[in-house]
């Protein structure tokens, strides 16, 4: 982030994080970088009606979906600053601000359908994560789910070595970047925002999304082919400045915590119908090919892609893989 958008958040912060103090009326900026129309961009609008419903007005959600605020490196730090409240970040994000144990989520075939993740999400080993988040004045609210990716690209990907030179977008991520390098892909990092308009110009050949997302951005009128390898999980934390929450009149939080709990079970119970839907609308638009791996190519994508866990386990921690894989087994 630049200087001079550094020193004009700094200059809110004062004013931000003062308001639950000095005002009755309360409002909460809620910023995202994906369509309304997606599981998370359902899930904000639900807080939003929720949350105002709840505390009987005295709470104003205002949310900013597609980026309109912030782009994909630029919204943690705006929350830090408070020039932003609330965020539902993909996981991956918090890997820069040191906090690397939500690449977990990142790593492929870790988690086989919704579940499993469940037990993680929803068990010990997920409130671990989301309270190491307070030593960066973040507060963890819960966990949202989007869904299983795909892969993408003008050409097939029916086998690992079908990727082999491939530039392949992904979000800021080591263990996503392992995870082409194991596929001998050249991964490349790039803002949400700036993907759809990257396929289409060639700057990269394909890349990997749950369904809505690639549906929703359109992504399938410039990917002849894509393939449902659901091999990796795209989640996202619901978040918010630490210092804004904790100063938040009592009552007021207690109602914005059980918006947050309805808002989540509401979220997370439509994100594979909602991928479903997606997946149906681009085949029945007939621009993109899709294919299903067979037993024998599904063998060999997990046997290409599993090394990555070893090789990411310095960086994510031993421990907690073999956590998430004793949860995941129960």
């Amino acid at each position: 982030m630049n200087t001079i958008l550094r020193t004009s958040l700094a200059a809110l912060v004062a004013v931000t994080l003062a308001v639950p103090a000095l005002a009755q009326d309360i409002t909460i900026k809620f910023s995202h970088v994906v369509a309304p129309d997606t599981p998370k961009g359902k899930a904000a609008e639900k807080f939003k009606e929720l949350a105002e419903k709840y505390t009987e007005g005295k709470v104003k959600v205002e949310v900013y979906p597609n980026s309109q605020l912030y782009k994909d490196k630029e919204e943690l730090e705006a929350l830090q600053l408070g020039a932003v409240q609330m965020l539902a970040p993909s996981l991956a994000k918090f890997g820069p601000l040191g906090i690397s144990d939500f690449e977990a989520f990142d790593l492929p075939y870790i988690f086989d359908g919704y579940d499993q993740l469940r037990k993680v999400t929803d068990g010990e080993v997920g409130k671990g994560m989301l309270a190491k988040l307070e030593d960066k004045e973040i507060k963890g609210l819960a966990f949202w789910d989007n869904g299983f990716k795909i892969m993408s690209a003008n050409s097939k990907l029916h086998t690992p070595d079908d990727f082999l030179g491939l530039k392949m977008r992904i979000q800021s991520s080591k263990v996503l970047e392992a995870q082409m390098n194991a596929l001998g892909a050249v991964p490349q990092v790039m803002a949400f925002s700036e993907v759809y308009q990257a396929l289409q110009t060639g700057v990269v050949d394909g890349t990997e999304n749950p369904p809505s997302n690639m549906y929703t951005q359109k992504m399938h009128e410039v990917q002849k082919h894509a393939t449902l390898s659901n091999h990796g999980y795209l989640g996202y934390a619901l978040i918010v400045n630490k210092k804004f929450w904790d100063e938040l009149p009592e009552d007021v939080r207690a109602n914005l915590d059980k918006a947050v709990a309805e808002s989540t079970e509401y979220g997370n119970s439509i994100a594979k119908e909602e991928n479903d839907k997606a997946l149906q609308a681009m085949k029945d638009a007939g621009k993109t090919e899709f294919h299903e791996l067979t037993p024998e190519e599904k063998t060999a994508w997990v046997e290409a892609l599993t090394p990555v866990r070893e090789e990411m386990a310095d960086r994510i921690g031993a421990d907690l893989i073999k956590s998430i894989e004793a949860a995941t087994a129960q």
